[in-house]
């Protein structure tokens, strides 16, 4: 993928499925140590055991329209082409976590995209489940909790309306764009 907000989006879709309620993206970028970190954790139904060890295998998926799942192998190898890896842990029935870590500088790896039109269109997949996008660049956080969100509109608003989505979205550009001022 050309983005890495792609293979977020793909794990997010996973979480999605798992019937998760919750969806938590952290993206932690520390330029000194030369580390970004992804993790995505969910509350969803989890993976047993024997499906945990073989979820890395691109022949092994739970989806019956296909017979691969490559979203997080690729991730996988993405992270491992940049001197990083990929850890995940699941608990059956409590949900999973997923961690990936890169040299943030690399010259191999993938840009990180465009995490506005990724949460967007997460949201639209599914506005009644919960998303935290909390993104740290260095001493800089920038947080966005749909659960607040769903205080400030009322139970009448639902979060998949236009005018809504068109606020997340220019906020989430607004929070990144602060964070990467001054970036050296």
């Amino acid at each position: 993928m050309k983005e890495l907000a792609l293979h977020i989006l793909d794990i997010a879709q996973n979480s999605i499925t798992a019937d998760a309620t919750l969806i938590e993206i952290e993206i932690r970028e520390n330029t000194e140590e030369n580390v970004l970190l992804i993790s995505i954790r969910d509350n969803g139904c989890g993976m047993n055991l024997e499906l945990l060890e073989k979820v890395t295998d691109p022949f092994v998926t739970t989806r019956t329209t296909r017979k691969v799942g490559l979203g997080i192998s690729l991730f996988k190898a993405a992270a491992e082409r940049c001197n990083g890896s990929l850890f995940i842990d699941s608990d059956l029935g409590k949900g999973t976590v997923l961690k990936v870590n890169f040299d943030r500088n690399h010259i191999d790896r993938a840009p990180l995209g465009n995490m506005a039109d990724t949460m967007v269109t997460l949201i639209i997949a599914k506005d009644s489940i919960n998303y935290i996008y909390r993104h740290t660049l260095d001493k800089k956080e920038f947080e966005l909790d749909t659960r607040r969100i769903r205080e400030i509109l009322g139970e009448d608003v639902p979060l998949g309306e236009l005018t809504v989505l068109d606020w997340i979205k220019n906020y989430i550009i607004e929070g990144i764009r602060e964070l990467t001022n001054n970036l050296q």
